[in-house]
């Protein structure tokens, strides 16, 4: 009887550790995979980019925003993608004067260089929006993408829609989100591979970095005049060789009307002061570009260092403070000048993704 009890007691206790084991290893498999950290392209010696914390990066969602990216079916006419507006050959601009949109919609502006826009606050030239998503859905549903559901085009919904019939973006969306694609994630997926857009690969950066062989003889003459006698980081300053900022330069001003064809960020701030300011530019890359300034209205790299060596064009509002007096250089000293900014390249590493079918 005691052997029985005690063969029963051992039977029940090897059957509870082998259902408490089973247990363990049954939620064990249903635990979440953790993602591994990830090291995203920086600034080396600047401060970290601001990430909100309602759009966290993942590997997932950059990869999915990078697609979106480069897609053309997210324009309203099927025609442009994100892209097309900031190629590399033109760093990161389109090459036009100023941007044409889906249906071939002239735009006001040039596209601006998206390089390090992750550690932007502000975007667009006069600063109207205060997220790199709202601007990313801004860009979308206004004339650069067409997105806009009016006259026939369709809307961000409808987009959306043809995105969810697409069985790769399906699956993708559902990982990353846990669910179908709308314009608000769509938005958050491009502007987190956007925040990928780093200059870190730049002979600019090596050089600021302490690497003096990065840049070439003339080019780091040109520098001590950038610096110095030019008085250019009064505006680009720093890594990212722009102050954020927004100044008057006198681009667009009529002398016979004595109006501003485009006032910029008065717009914005409301500040009479702030009448024909925009965003100071970033110079990396500079010299890809075929157009500068807001309105594009200069055509070479040359024209646009003179203009603003020259003070600017005047007008009531000019910004005084950092572009006057003008600067006289000598001959050597502007071609010094002009060999830093056609050294401050930056490697555009990404390569064009395979889009769903």
């Amino acid at each position: 009887m005691h052997f029985f009890r005690h063969t029963h007691a051992r039977k029940t206790i090897l059957s509870l550790a082998f259902l408490s084991l089973a247990f363990t290893i049954g939620c064990r498999k249903e635990e979440p995979k953790i993602e591994e950290p990830v090291k995203w392209p920086e600034i080396a010696g600047y401060a970290a980019m601001p990430i909100p914390a309602g759009n966290p990066m993942t590997r997932a969602k950059v990869d999915l925003g990078k697609q979106l990216y480069y897609d053309r079916r997210l324009s309203g006419d099927g025609t442009r993608s994100c892209y097309d507006c900031h190629l590399v050959e033109y760093g990161l601009t389109d090459g036009k004067p100023k941007a044409i949109g889906a249906y071939e919609t002239p735009l006001p502006r040039r596209s601006p260089s998206l390089w390090n826009i992750g550690y932007h606050t502000e975007f667009y030239w006069e600063g109207r929006s205060g997220s790199l998503e709202a601007q990313a859905k801004a860009a979308w549903t206004g004339g650069n993408m067409g997105v806009s559901g009016q006259n026939g085009r369709p809307g961000a919904d409808d987009i959306a829609a043809r995105i969810n019939q697409i069985e790769g973006y399906r699956r993708q969306f559902q990982e990353v989100f846990g669910g179908p694609a709308t314009p608000d994630n769509m938005m958050q997926a491009v502007a987190a591979f956007e925040r990928t857009i780093v200059s870190d690969d730049s002979p600019w950066i090596r050089f600021i970095n302490g690497d003096q062989a990065a840049l070439p003889e003339a080019a780091r003459r040109g520098y001590d005049v950038f610096k110095g006698k030019a008085r250019c980081t009064n505006c680009h300053d720093g890594r990212l060789m722009t102050d954020l900022l927004y100044h008057n330069t006198g681009i667009g001003w009529d002398p016979k009307t004595k109006k501003f064809a485009d006032e910029g960020r008065v717009h914005v701030s409301k500040a009479e002061r702030d009448t024909g300011a925009f965003k100071t530019p970033s110079l990396i890359d500079v010299a890809r570009r075929s157009h500068f300034f807001h309105d594009g209205s200069v055509s070479s790299l040359e024209e646009a260092v003179d203009l603003m060596l020259a003070g600017g064009i005047p007008n009531p509002y000019i910004d005084g403070a950092n572009l006057h007096p003008p600067v006289k250089l000598t001959k050597e000293e502007r071609d010094d000048l002009l060999a830093f900014l056609r050294a401050l390249t930056a490697n555009y590493k990404v390569t064009p993704p395979q889009l769903p079918q």
